[in-house]
């Protein structure tokens, strides 16, 4: 199904999809490429814009002036993308620390400057009182390189915490060729972190039991690796358990489970081809040792935020993933009986390019909408919410 919305913000017709139908409404009208949404326990809503600008949007209205204090944020091309659609560098993931009532922690992840105009993934710390940072302390740089241009992307930099309190940071394998002895990729390299998964604690210190700490010549950070670029990363309500999406190549996204110490097989294995070519990049779809994905979309949607549903406005929806889509336009609803996959069903398509996919606390769905079909040119989007409407009004 498709939503176009008019301008003053609704959709003409309510939206039908097998378990309810809903409208979409416009949240905030106009953003620069936004990128994440977090919610404070007082109601405003916090959007990160790409070029390097953390919004604050209080009672339904986007506050004129960004947020001051954050670090300096490396901005290429205004956080737009390349004209070859690649995505460029600046301001990504805003989290709260889990106690932020109290200690009003909050977490960015940016793509800090660097030598001859390049820079690397960082994630920093500071506290938001009075509608600005103060206190900023970077807890986490990258040792991440890139392939010496500017078309070094694939940056990663989603965060969350998990139910223990430790904070998970995905690393983008910046873009490196796929060619030649796949097992020599960087994100098969442990000693640098492209391609992986860190968990830290809440201050960037090392979890003892991280798998890889104490082996030398291995990042102590590293907690799964074998990754292209893993764009949403949400927490099983339920079980505890960590579900990874990230971008394949021309086709082969990908759903996973994230367990310790797994290689998730980039580029030795996977389900894409070679963008130009339509070659095959892979060895295979399986190896002994490396983890297999849990779903996978061929052609690919372009993955990005995704949420597990927990609220009360969508009750047929609880305990699903929604998941939204980039490339393919598109908001998906996946059904898992315990750690398979077993429905998908396409809730929206054709509204633009679907950065991020939060929960607010009033059990709305709100989505950040980065672009449109192609993304290049920079036009202001909206941050926008489902609304469920009685069956067949």
């Amino acid at each position: 199904m498709s939503a176009h919305l008019r301008p003053e913000g609704q959709d003409p017709a309510p939206l039908r999809s097998a378990l309810h139908d809903f409208r979409v409404e416009v949240v905030v009208p106009e953003l620069v490429h936004p990128f994440a949404m977090a919610f404070t326990p007082e109601g405003d809503m916090l959007v990160t814009e790409r070029p390097g600008r953390l919004r604050i949007v209080r009672n339904g209205k986007l506050l004129p002036e960004p947020v001051a204090g954050l670090p300096p944020i490396l901005a290429l091309g205004q956080g737009a993308l390349s004209q070859d659609g690649r995505e460029q560098a600046g301001l990504r993931d805003v989290v709260l620390h889990p106690g932020f009532a109290t200690n009003r922690l909050l977490y960015i992840s940016y793509v800090k400057p660097g030598e001859k105009g390049f820079g690397n993934l960082a994630v920093a710390r500071g506290r938001f009182e009075h509608d600005r940072l103060s206190e900023v302390q970077e807890i986490f740089h990258a040792n991440a390189p890139g392939n010496g241009t500017n078309r070094s992307s694939m940056w990663g930099g989603r965060m969350l915490f998990d139910k223990a309190g430790y904070l998970f940071v995905t690393l983008g394998d910046r873009q490196w060729p796929a060619v030649g002895d796949l097992a020599k990729h960087p994100a098969q390299d442990l000693s640098r972190h492209n391609g992986t998964t860190v968990r830290l604690h809440d201050d960037g210190r090392v979890p003892a039991d991280n798998p890889f700490v104490g082996k030398a010549g291995l990042l102590p950070e590293i907690y799964t690796y074998g990754h292209r670029n893993a764009q949403g990363m949400a927490v099983h309500p339920v079980t505890g358990d960590i579900w990874q999406n990230e971008h394949g190549p021309q086709g082969g996204d990908e759903l996973n489970l994230i367990r310790p110490g797994l290689n998730y097989g980039w580029p030795v294995v996977g389900f894409g081809v070679n963008y130009t070519t339509g070659k095959a990049i892979h060895e295979g779809t399986l190896k002994e040792g490396m983890e297999p994905p849990r779903h996978v979309w061929v052609p690919s949607i372009g993955v990005s935020g995704m949420l597990f549903y927990t609220g009360d406005r969508f009750p047929g929806w609880k305990g699903d993933m929604i998941v939204g889509g980039l490339s393919g336009q598109r908001l998906v609803r996946l059904r898992l009986d315990g750690q398979r996959v077993v429905q998908e069903e396409t809730l929206l398509q054709g509204m633009g390019r679907l950065r991020d996919v939060q929960q607010g606390p009033d059990g709305f769905i709100y989505i950040a909408v980065d672009g449109n079909a192609r993304g290049f040119d920079g036009a202001p989007t909206p941050i926008v919410r489902l609304v469920p409407v009685p069956r067949g009004s």
